[in-house]
């Protein structure tokens, strides 16, 4: 038995960090992609292979003995195997065009898309379904995520976020493309909310301030959004850049490629935990081009990509 799924990354447009105090974020799905094979094998083992690796091991072995970054896809394994009664053993097999740790969601891709193919193996299971096994396999990783980035990266398109109301979809963005510029410097997501975390201990009333004027941004957003208003959107993507600022999440490496963005699009920001990772640019089919070739004349790595309106694929 053999099956196949394929999930889209994402990029946050508003709201990173902020979300995590009670903010809104507007996360959207990008047409990069991770699909994950997975197949039946007789013998009783759990073996993955992707562009970071091979692991091989039994699926009576406990998630702390499996030291290896897909341990979700270990997880999925070992629990719907046991699930289901199954004896033998797992296969699973990745192909990612999201590069990893650069905060464009390939892990969370990689946790919808995992859940859909080896859930298909023994099920036809439904979007819902397969969100809440990725999301628990998130959790082996990043153990207080919101669900947000799998979210997204199921059911596709734009979407505003927050805790105390959930997920609601927003329409249009059709218009959109973006420019994703990587900076290839080193992060962790895991210090970058340390710090933001003690930049509130140290600042509460101004980070409360900070906090308010990312929901009014967000707020503000949204009508753009729908009515595909790129200038209008790109000054606000350009305001949340100071907030991030303000928090202490950029550096020069990063504000110097978001002043590129500036010059050649709509408007430009940090996307994810920053600290390094990626810079989005907001553009249209007109000045795509030429805000790829402003950033490969400064030999920053850089794609153009358009959001993901489909979502999980199972095939």
């Amino acid at each position: 038995m053999k099956s196949k799924a394929s999930a889209p990354g994402k990029v946050i447009l508003f709201g990173e960090h902020f979300v995590v105090h009670g903010a809104s974020a507007i996360l959207c799905a990008i047409d990069r992609r991770v699909a994950v094979s997975a197949e039946t094998v007789p013998q009783g083992t759990v073996s993955i292979k992707s562009g970071m690796g091979e692991f091989s091991g039994s699926p009576e072995a406990g998630l702390a003995e499996v030291d290896f970054p897909l341990r979700p896809l270990f997880y999925l394994a070992k629990r719907l195997a046991e699930k289901h009664g199954r004896r033998g053993g797992v296969s699973v097999s990745v192909e990612s065009r999201i590069p990893p740790g650069a905060g464009l969601g390939s892990s969370s891709a990689c946790c919808v898309a995992g859940a859909a193919a080896i859930s298909a193996l023994f099920e036809r299971p439904n979007r819902d379904e397969v969100l809440k096994l990725a999301i628990e396999a998130e959790r082996t990783i990043h153990q207080d995520s919101s669900g947000a980035d799998c979210t997204v990266c199921t059911y596709g398109g734009i979407m505003k976020y927050s805790k105390g109301d959930g997920f609601a979809r927003i329409g249009s963005g059709a218009g959109f493309r973006l420019v994703v510029a990587n900076s290839n410097v080193e992060h962790s997501t895991g210090a970058m909310v340390s710090k933001v975390g003690q930049f509130k201990e140290k600042n509460g009333e101004e980070f409360s301030r900070l906090c308010s004027a990312e929901n009014g941004l967000v707020e503000r957003a949204l009508p753009l959004i729908e009515k595909n208003d790129l200038a209008g959107l790109g000054k606000c993507m350009a305001e949340n850049q100071e907030l991030l600022e303000a928090i202490g999440v950029s550096n020069e490496r990063l504000e110097g490629m978001v002043r590129i963005a500036n010059e050649a699009s709509f408007g430009g920001k940090i996307t994810g935990a920053g600290g390094g990772g990626c810079v989005l640019a907001l553009t249209d089919h007109a000045n795509v081009q030429s805000t790829v070739s402003r950033f490969g004349q400064k030999n920053i790595e850089c794609f153009s990509t358009e959001i993901d309106f489909g979502g999980l694929d199972t095939f």
